[in-house]
């Protein structure tokens, strides 16, 4: 069993539990994409951690593990679009989950106004610019500001217990 460091009670949190008992939260999905300025080419990663956080000013975040290869690529290109990904877009969250190779050959995309681009049939999406970075353990904590959002049809991809699937609705909140 792999433990984490003693918190501040003393405690030592296994990381193989904490990921189980956080899978039991269900998480959307979003590819988070830009255009790396120095080959022009598109560059991406699928988070499932995007939540709103300020009506005023408009804000969003999410977190990148501190490994990732693409985000470094997306941050340098200023301007990004987080699009939410549909159900039934698996094959999508996959190819932009990807660690190497061509992550947009088999993602059909159209740019933003910023030229990100933005997954075609997405359910949501939102256009952004970086802010502030900040420290989240092995993960970077991203607070962007939104520049401009629209939605589509359909319901969202689900990230639950390590698979992904649909969300219906059953009983209104």
């Amino acid at each position: 069993m792999t433990t984490a460091p003693p918190t501040t009670s003393g405690l030592r949190i296994d990381q193989l539990d904490f990921r189980h008992v956080m899978s039991h939260l269900p998480t959307g999905v979003v590819a988070v994409t830009g255009v790396e300025p120095s080959s022009a080419q598109p560059v991406g990663l699928i988070v499932g951690t995007f939540a709103s956080l300020s009506l005023e000013p408009p804000l969003v975040a999410f977190s990148i593990a501190r490994t990732s290869g693409s985000w470094p690529k997306v941050r340098l290109g200023g301007r990004f679009s987080a699009s939410v990904l549909a159900e039934g877009q698996d094959a999508v969250c996959r190819s932009l989950s990807r660690k190497s190779g061509d992550k947009f050959a088999d993602v059909p995309w159209h740019p933003s106004p910023d030229g990100a681009p933005r997954v075609n049939g997405a359910v949501a999406w939102i256009d952004c610019e970086p802010e502030q970075e900040l420290d989240g353990g092995d993960h970077l904590i991203v607070i962007a500001r939104v520049l401009r959002m629209s939605t589509g049809p359909g319901e969202p991809l689900v990230f639950h217990k390590g698979r992904l699937g649909s969300y219906r609705d059953t009983v209104a909140a």
